[in-house]
């Protein structure tokens, strides 16, 4: 083979590969303050914040304003923005005031498209703050609005609308937002008793998912239960995942549930994902600079069997601190993270810079390696999905402080994209036409949705997912939800290159909750760029 033929093939092979791998795009160099959390919002802007005791950051709060507090233990008075909102279509971030520590909290998108965070650190640990969805809005704190601390806690959106908040550090209990009474307690729940190691609380922020029968499936340590909220009844005990080594905060792996496959007239499978984390030891032993090696297993377990067990599957390299995501085709993105060592200060090592892609569906091997970034992603790293497909990621702060030099891995403020390889543009994807679609709907409507799609379309291959928009933060999606509306799918073409499909909504709030969604319509694995809709 000539030398010109063989450079020509390695070019070609490079280009496929690059091309079948994802695209990472720069969005922003930086804005402002490092994103430890983040949550898309029904206007296409995003909610993100870090921790208001890092001292200042490099984004000033608008109009000379400055936040007092005299609990700070950094700085009693600042200047500078530690929350904002970053417009997707603009590219552009507005500073938010935020005036309670909201390190390391949690939160849920509600029903009229607010964002409800709980918790944090400090002076915050009680607060309930509520950020709501326009263009001008900023926080608004509510003190005390909690029972307990609430620190490396879960949220979950309940079919009520109500939020549940689990756990946090040395909270052994749940409690309940809004609160239904002024005098409404807070809830003991042993089982985060009963999987706390003290010497390194590896029960924080637990896996938290809304089973279809409206119990919650809680994953701490290496362990989980179906716990029945309303009557603080553990229900079920699941076998421990196999090998015993935690999975939750700090050896910190990261979980989904998988689609939910909305079949009328038959029960919904449900299957829970928990994939990387890392050993036992790995916590304690990186305070004595030795990093074990992270977690390289995903344990696969359907909770809707009678008799569950877990499926063990190994992933193509190992990952501590990633975040999974669920993909508008079902597919899950596992990015971000470190190889070796554990979640916490300066405990990472090895970051993981290549993406992983796992088809639930797909016998055999269902891992796929794409496109790497030259950015680590350590701790205190985000992802979330946005409405056209992609993905944001941003943040990365291993350490006390904005620490830019003299550091391993500096704070990291620049915010990216990565496109999964379904965005490739050499791909016709479908166009859903908003004008004659249902937008809004009710629990088992018959939904309408036109869409264009160019060239060959096989109707048997057309699908229409909803997906929940995530409260990202330490490597867990809360409320991450994807569901295939394909129970009564029925395709046909109105017009040329328009076609119309007709699926049924789900059909209560436990397979729901009432919010809103992203919708979108998938021919052959390849996703239209999504639109709001709303349920409930």
């Amino acid at each position: 083979m000539s030398q010109f033929l063989s450079i020509l093939l390695l070019f070609l092979y490079t280009t496929i590969a690059a091309a079948t791998g994802g695209k990472w795009d720069l969005l922003n160099s930086n804005i402002g303050i490092t994103a430890m959390h983040m949550q898309l919002l029904p206007n296409d802007r995003v909610l993100i914040f870090d921790r208001t005791d890092f001292g200042a950051s490099n984004l000033s709060l608008p109009d000379g304003k400055c936040r007092q507090d005299d609990n700070d233990i950094v700085l009693k008075k600042d200047c500078t923005a530690h929350s904002i909102e970053y417009d997707i279509r603009s590219n552009r971030v507005r500073p938010l005031m935020v005036l309670t520590d909201v390190w390391c909290s949690s939160g849920s998108l509600t029903a009229d498209g607010s964002v409800v965070q709980t918790g944090g650190f400090n002076d915050g640990d009680h607060v309930v703050r509520v950020f709501k969805s326009c263009s001008t809005c900023d926080w608004n704190e509510i003190k005390n609005g909690l029972n307990q601390k609430r620190w490396y806690a879960t949220n979950h959106l309940l079919p009520s609308g109500r939020q549940i908040i689990i756990g946090g550090r040395r909270q052994f209990n749940y409690e309940f937002y809004p609160k239904m009474t002024g005098s409404e307690k807070a809830y003991s729940l042993p089982f985060l008793v009963q999987t706390n190691d003290p010497n390194i609380e590896n029960n924080l922020y637990p896996f938290v998912f809304l089973n279809t029968d409206g119990m919650l499936f809680i994953f701490a340590n290496n362990r989980a239960i179906l716990f029945d909220y309303s009557k603080n009844k553990v229900l079920r005990m699941f076998p421990q995942i196999p090998g015993g080594d935690p999975r939750s905060y700090p050896s910190t792996g990261s979980a989904v549930l998988l689609p939910l496959r909305l079949a009328q007239g038959d029960k919904i499978e449900v299957e829970v994902l928990v994939c990387g984390g890392a050993p036992k030891t790995a916590f304690l032993n990186a305070q004595k600079k030795i990093f074990d090696e992270a977690l390289d297993t995903c344990g696969r377990i359907k909770i809707s069997d009678p008799n569950p067990k877990w499926a063990m599957e190994k992933m193509p390299s190992a990952r501590c601190m990633g975040d999974m995501l669920l993909l508008p085709t079902g597919e899950v993105l596992i990015i971000n993270g470190v190889g070796s060592g554990s979640a916490g200060w300066e405990y990472g090592r090895n970051p993981v810079l290549s993406p992983v892609l796992y088809t639930p569906d797909k016998d055999g091997d269902r891992f796929k390696t794409l496109t790497a970034s030259k950015i680590p992603r350590v701790y205190h790293s985000t992802a979330i999905l946005v409405r056209d497909g992609r993905v944001l990621v941003g943040g990365s702060n291993p350490h006390i402080y904005y620490n830019f030099t003299n550091v391993l891995y500096p704070t990291e403020l620049r915010l990216e994209a990565f496109s999964p390889p379904y965005l490739d543009p050499k791909l016709v994807r479908p166009k859903i036409s908003t004008a004659d679609s249902t937008t809004k709907f009710g629990y088992g409507d018959q939904l309408t949705i036109n869409f264009y799609q160019f060239g060959h379309v096989d109707t048997s291959a057309v699908c229409v997912t909803m997906v929940s928009p995530s409260f990202n933060t330490h490597s867990f999606s809360m409320n991450q939800r994807l569901l295939i509306l394909d129970g009564v799918v029925t395709t046909k073409a109105i017009a040329k290159a328009k076609y119309q499909v007709v699926v049924a909504a789900p059909a209560n709030a436990n397979i729901a909750p009432g919010k809103h969604y992203i919708l979108f319509v998938v021919h052959q694995r390849i996703p239209s760029e999504g639109v709001w809709v709303q349920i409930g």
